[in-house]
């Protein structure tokens, strides 16, 4: 089984908790556990976890989609915490930010434009776009369950990427889609896109937008997953 918790989000799923602008989702499966971006803030997102009960000591590694600061923000504390973890993040990242963290970790993998396979049926999808981000790609008996971080790069390609390396269909497609800043023709193109290659599940959240939550929510229906803080999906 895989387990899918978000930590941090500019959306609250449970009532109760403080949004600041990021994302960050604590990932568990049968042979790995691992955190996929760090938000904003290293205080609030580790008091988010606190208050879920999920427990950070258990991650082996911290994987990073790109160099924003909503996304790496809490790299600190999370390391301060718990620095027995193996980095993966994108060339991207600042090369004297690399070198700080590889002296404060077990170690870094830098991930260039290649895809590779980071962990135990997790991939990379390897450095895509002008900003350099990655996205994670999860083998799972139902399908492929790809992680976003903003989506720089265009969801569709980001997912069309997945299932090019993997020759399988998404299950679960989720995290940050980057269409904040679309107009509903443009986001009604995303969707079609997306609903042409087969993806199965949606959960946009972050940089997503108010209007294209809505009109995922509206197209794919009972396969719309919200999002939002506390927001556990198990595959």
């Amino acid at each position: 089984m895989t387990k899918l918790t978000i930590v941090f989000d500019n959306y609250a799923y449970l009532e109760g908790f403080p949004t600041l602008w990021g994302f960050s989702c604590f990932v568990e499966t049968d042979e790995t556990t691992f955190l996929f971006d760090t938000g904003s803030n290293g205080r609030m997102l580790l008091q988010n976890m606190e208050r879920l009960g999920v427990e950070l000591q258990r991650a082996e590694a911290l994987v990073l989609s790109h160099p924003h600061w909503d996304h790496i923000g809490g790299v600190d504390s999370v390391l301060e915490v718990h620095p027995r973890m193996r980095l993966f993040v994108p060339i991207s990242l600042s090369k004297h930010l690399i070198r700080d963290l590889n002296s404060l970790s077990l170690g870094v993998t830098v991930i260039d434009e290649e895809p590779r396979k980071i962990l135990p049926s997790v991939w990379s999808t390897g450095v895509m776009g002008e900003i350099g981000e990655q996205a994670v790609v999860i083998d799972t008996d139902k399908g492929l369950v790809v992680i976003t971080g903003c989506a720089h790069p265009g969801i569709e390609n980001i997912a069309i990427r997945a299932i090019e390396m993997l020759g399988k269909p998404i299950w679960l497609l989720m995290g940050g889609f980057h269409l904040m800043y679309s107009d509903a023709s443009e986001i009604a193109s995303e969707i079609e896109t997306l609903q042409r290659l087969g993806v199965q599940n949606v959960c946009p959240t972050h940089c997503s937008g108010d209007l294209a939550i809505e009109m995922f929510k509206e197209s794919f229906g009972e396969r719309y997953i919200q999002g939002g803080i506390g927001r556990v999906i198990e595959v």
